[in-house]
């Protein structure tokens, strides 16, 4: 279970107070020596991400945070780091010493995590060695559920576990990927390019879970290599329901692919499944309007090693410069933030996100629309560049009608 990909894990912060027992926590519902305990207040600065599994809940993030009462300079930077994880959290425990009671900092958790639309659950600790505090006075200053609890002992940890299931939201489990698009028998051609950008003995974690999906649904998975797909088609006895491929083969396969055959890449099923297709559509629409040194800022989620010809570094910088006719002033950013000067790029290009969650995409893209900045992702950028969004599109009825709406060709 370890190895459920990050993105598809619930996300679940703990906040609290220095020294109110946030990593004992971790440590009590896990069953787990997995964080560092102490009695220095302080010991957690920068979150910790840790995933595991916590029965009967399934598998999680679990996200350790500085306290929320830190002091001094580094101490007011590491509070806006532990802000900062709300991007991605489905779930706030709020950590609560009984004696300390709640205040202005509990407060200041429960406003922030409600702004985010993040269900909050009070976690009254320590109640070994305070079990005459009512937990009262604490819910009727916070408004939200509080359970009382003993991470050393065990003590409240099932009752806290129940409260969490009843409390996570509802659509916090990934979506199907394709399911919704075909039916069981539908047979599915995946097109996957192995060249020295592709991973040794193993495919790329979209890939996977496209196939595991269309197996999840009882239909049928070919996998080929883009050279091989035209004597796949030719093999198959019926057409296939449709064809996805890597957005970097994108023009051999719209060759190859019969037009009464729907094909669209990985890139743009995930754009759908982890934010907003229609966001990143109309994010294309930019790609017309930008000359000659305008700023553009490539966003990738996580860390990988470049390779040649990589997507971000240089191809998508070489198509968008063939579009334009000249160089543009590109930004690279990798990790889990955005940077602060957003506004001041015309196009923000974002990689799949296949290993964030749903969650923190729908946060990016927010944080673009409020920035008015558009944004488009790798696999939209490709199909639009190139000319084959519209088929592309054609699995995707909303997004591909907002395409024909608003579609200019490019000059």
């Amino acid at each position: 279970m370890n190895q459920t990909p990050r993105g598809n894990r619930l996300h679940i912060a703990i906040f609290g107070r220095r020294n109110t027992g946030k990593s004992s926590l971790i440590n009590a519902l896990t069953n787990q020596n997995i964080a560092i305990v102490s009695d220095v207040p302080g010991t957690t600065t920068d979150p910790v991400y840790k995933s595991m599994e916590i029965l009967p809940i399934g598998p999680v993030v679990l996200i350790d945070t500085a306290g929320i009462d830190d002091v001094g300079r580094l101490g007011l930077l590491r509070m806006e780091k532990t802000y900062g994880v709300l991007a991605r959290t489905d779930l706030v425990l709020l950590v609560v010493d009984p004696l300390s009671g709640a205040d202005i900092h509990e407060e200041d958790v429960v406003r922030k995590a409600g702004e985010n639309k993040i269900p909050v659950i009070a976690v009254l600790n320590k109640m070994d060695l305070h079990p005459h505090v009512q937990a009262g006075h604490v819910a009727d200053r916070l408004h939200v559920p509080v359970i009382p609890v003993s991470a050393l002992t065990g003590q409240g940890i099932n009752e806290l576990k129940m409260a969490m299931i009843q409390s996570a939201p509802k659509d916090w489990a990934a979506s199907t990927i394709i399911g919704d698009l075909i039916s069981p028998g539908d047979t599915i051609v995946l097109v996957v390019p192995i060249d020295h950008a592709a991973p040794k003995g193993r495919l790329i974690l979209p890939q996977v879970q496209t196939i595991r999906d269309i197996l999840d649904h009882d239909a049928m998975a070919i996998t080929v290599k883009e050279k091989e797909l035209k004597a796949a088609l030719g093999n198959l006895k019926n057409k296939p329901r449709l064809v996805i491929t890597d957005s970097q083969a994108f023009m051999k396969v719209a060759a190859d692919t019969p037009n009464d055959v729907m094909m669209t890449s990985f890139s743009i099923l995930f754009a759908r499944h982890k934010g907003n297709l229609a966001t990143l559509v109309e994010g294309a629409r930019a790609i017309g309007d930008l000359v000659p040194g305008d700023k553009v800022l490539v966003a990738e989620a996580c860390t990988h090693h470049r390779v040649e010809d990589d997507i971000g570094t240089v191809k998508i910088p070489r198509l968008l410069g063939q579009i334009v006719g000249g160089p543009l002033d590109f930004t690279w950013v990798s990790g889990p933030e955005l940077p602060p000067d957003i506004e001041n790029y015309k196009l923000i290009v974002h990689c799949g996100g296949c290993m964030i969650n749903r969650k923190e995409m729908l946060h990016r893209l927010m944080i673009t629309e409020r920035a008015g900045v558009p944004i488009v992702n790798y696999g939209v950028l490709i199909a639009y560049v190139l000319g084959i969004l519209d088929r592309a599109l054609a699995p995707f009825p909303e997004a591909s009608r907002i395409f024909v709406e608003h579609n200019e060709p490019l000059q």
